[in-house]
């Protein structure tokens, strides 16, 4: 599968800030090259797999996801201190105020079968879960690909223009799950992995490259027919004005996590809630921030 060229550029070096925000909004997406150099790299891959390795399925084609990642790993909490990224994200939120969001891993083997095409977003609709409330929040997604992204390889693939509310969807298809997926129409109605229509954009990176998807870009991933695991990492980060301080209580892991960042970084983390996967938001609930 050959890279696709777009009508405008989507690929930015480090210090294009306006360029890559305009695009992320403008398109749902953006890449950035070269972000962090080998030994970053390599750094990043070894914590990945001492976290998510051991506890990692045995069989062929498995997959492994760490949620709260940067909670495990120095060398992911590092990047708060890290210039070249902190300033991306900042430029992302206007140079506000902003809170750490949510930080993941995955460790993906080769045979995995691809992922179906998704939307992290989903609407606040009562009972809702962690996800639709951390997803929700108007964060982008900013992601390693440890060994590069590539079709071939569990490589990503996104859908530009799909992060806006009246987007219809790509053609042929039909929305299902309050919009979380969509289904080719004429079949049963299960989520997609079809990958070869017109609207797919697979992406090709290299391993420091930094890719940005804004919180409603529909994306997926291609098959793994590699021969090594394929890592990788991200967070993200949302305006300080929209924090919950307590949607739920901070678990342990998080409290030590806050505890342990250095001065600088405590502006960044103070507000950060960690995730509680076992919770639900009801009615019959009021937590701040969670009934609105």
């Amino acid at each position: 599968m050959e890279k696709k060229v777009l009508p405008y550029t989507y690929e930015f070096d480090i210090n294009e800030l306006d360029a890559i925000r305009a695009c992320n909004e403008d398109h749902g997406f953006a890449v950035v090259k070269g972000l962090i150099n080998e030994e970053m790299v390599e750094e990043l891959k070894a914590d990945v797999r001492r976290v998510l390795e051991p506890t990692c399925n045995p069989a062929p084609g498995a997959t492994n996801v760490a949620l709260t990642f940067i909670e495990e790993s120095p060398v992911m909490a590092r990047l708060l201190t890290y210039e070249p990224f902190m300033q991306i994200a900042r430029h992302l939120n206007y140079n506000k105020p902003m809170t750490l969001l949510r930080s993941a891993a995955i460790y993906k083997k080769p045979e995995a079968p691809p992922m179906v095409w998704h939307t992290d977003w989903a609407p606040r609709e009562h009972p809702y879960t962690v996800d639709s409330f951390l997803n929700n929040l108007g964060g982008s997604s900013m992601w390693f690909y440890l060994n590069g992204t590539h079709p071939d390889r569990a490589g990503l693939a996104i859908i530009p223009d799909s992060h806006t509310a009246d987007w219809p969807g790509p053609v042929g298809f039909a929305f299902m799950d309050r919009r979380k997926f969509f289904y080719r129409k004429g079949t049963e109605p299960t989520p997609s992995m079809e990958l070869d229509f017109p609207e797919v954009l697979p992406l090709y990176t290299d391993p420091g490259d930094l890719i940005i998807f804004a919180e409603k870009t529909y994306h997926a991933v291609f098959p793994h027919n590699g021969s090594e695991v394929r890592l990788s990492c991200g967070t993200g980060f949302h305006s300080t004005n929209t924090a919950s301080l307590e949607i739920w209580p901070k678990p342990d892991s998080t409290r030590r996590f806050i505890d342990s960042c250095p001065p600088e970084v405590r502006p960044l983390v103070e507000d950060y809630t960690g995730i509680d996967m076992k919770w639900v938001q009801d009615y019959n609930q009021r937590s701040a921030g969670g009934t609105r």
